[in-house]
């Protein structure tokens, strides 16, 4: 069988391959919003240079915490994007969803009117939903000392709200709802969707995830975990010393592949196989053994092997127990292979934006797909015995990929892994 030759002329490694009944799914549409960037664009160059969004903390009494670092979206402007009466509506994590939902659907060049609106939906992760909306009505009832609220807030901070205004932004009236599972939010949404449009229970989802939890309530209390790093996000190195938080958005559109090729759709790649695991073990220490699990069942859902992968992108926090972890876990799941993976965390670069980090991640892997562009693990100083794998240090490296994994690994012991493939 000769292999097939994309839109672009390029010819991939991988025969399309088909289930009886189930289709297969691409993805024809990005956004993001991150403080890498306020496109894809932007992101991906960064990626390229191995350029940090870290930085100063800049928000109300941020002088009172211990954490003061963290990848923020220090520019932006609501107003440039949303009305007044919208802004009063939309939480921060809804603006960055709906500006991501936007770019995607533009991309995608999709317009759902009609029957496609009634066959579409969104599936979306978030952690906190609208943390900030929570923290300035907390102040404004215990610290201000007044007795009424405004009546949006409820819509506005509810963890659904993102997904219902994607929903009704395009007419989409299929199905619509939040995923919450801490730090694996968005993998659970993009593989749920994954799932919806490969069974035919939509033709099109629009599907990510958001956050938005630097305020000064969302890092106090992650102050009290103590796995905040005072100044830089180090994966994989023996000197790192925690996790920082970001925000942001990632959105794309995931379509039936004959639908796509039909109306002559820019593919960005194909979601191949989509897992899922629980350790049931402890509510903030991960399982090796579950996320193993995750890693293996997501290549056995693609039908691929262990050496078809070229390419991992890694929860990779900068955390001790969660790095090396994570590092047993892929050299038990590849064996031999493992030590020809490339496996790198971008959240060196974007933070880690929690419900809302597979998203901005799932860009890294279309990246290493579609340009031959591997994004590096910036921050790393000292090898650590326990993180033997190939972490692409500090600099991106040009190499062909045909396969990657999307790893998340939450609190709880909660496991999502993504498989993608070039097309």
């Amino acid at each position: 069988m000769s292999p097939k030759k994309a839109k672009d002329g390029k010819v991939g490694t991988f025969e399309p391959t088909t289930r009886e009944g189930l289709r297969r799914v691409v993805i024809t549409g990005a956004g993001t919003i991150n403080a890498l960037g306020h496109d894809v664009a932007s992101t991906l160059a960064a990626f390229r240079e191995g350029r940090s969004g870290i930085s100063q903390l800049d928000f109300r009494d941020v002088d009172r915490l211990s954490i003061q670092i963290g990848a923020q979206v220090h520019d932006w402007k609501p107003e440039d994007y949303f009305n007044r009466q919208q802004i009063l509506l939309y939480d921060k994590f809804t603006q960055f969803t709906l500006l991501a939902a936007k770019q995607a659907v533009a991309q995608a060049g999709l317009n759902f009117a009609g029957k496609l609106g009634l066959n579409s939906g969104v599936v979306l992760g978030t952690a906190a939903g609208g943390m900030n909306t929570w923290d300035e009505n907390y102040r404004t009832v215990y610290e201000e000392g007044k007795n009424r609220v405004h009546p949006f807030v409820v819509p506005k901070l509810m963890n659904n709200a993102a997904a219902s205004h994607v929903s009704m932004e395009y007419g989409l009236r299929g199905p619509a709802f939040t995923v919450a599972t801490a730090c694996a939010s968005s993998n659970h949404a993009m593989g749920l969707a994954f799932q919806m449009v490969r069974s035919g229970a939509a033709r099109v989802m629009l599907t990510g995830g958001s956050e938005a939890m630097l305020c000064f309530g969302g890092v106090k209390a992650w102050e009290g975990l103590r796995v905040m790093s005072k100044d830089a996000c180090r994966p994989f190195s023996a000197n790192r010393n925690g996790m920082v938080q970001g925000e942001g958005a990632g959105v794309f559109v995931f379509e039936d592949y004959e639908n796509a090729r039909a109306r002559g759709a820019e593919i960005l790649a194909e979601v191949v196989g989509f897992a899922m695991s629980s350790d049931a073990q402890d509510i903030v220490m991960p399982s090796a053994q579950g996320a193993e699990r995750a890693i293996r069942g997501a290549m056995q859902d693609a039908g691929l092997n262990p050496e078809d992968i070229g390419y991992i992108n890694a929860h990779g926090t900068g955390t001790a127990a969660n790095d090396k972890t994570e590092c047993a876990a892929v050299a038990h799941a590849f064996g031999h292979h493992a030590d020809r993976l490339m496996i790198s965390s971008t959240k060196s670069m974007h933070g880690h934006l929690i419900g809302g980090t597979g998203a901005v991640e799932m860009l890294a892997c279309i990246m290493a797909l579609r340009d031959g562009v591997i994004a590096p693990t910036i921050g790393y100083e000292e090898p650590d015995p326990e993180c033997a794998l190939d972490v692409v240090p500090n600099v991106a490296r040009e190499a062909r990929v045909d396969a990657v994994l999307s790893n998340a690994f939450a609190f709880g012991g909660l496991n999502a892994v993504i498989a993608l493939r070039r097309v």
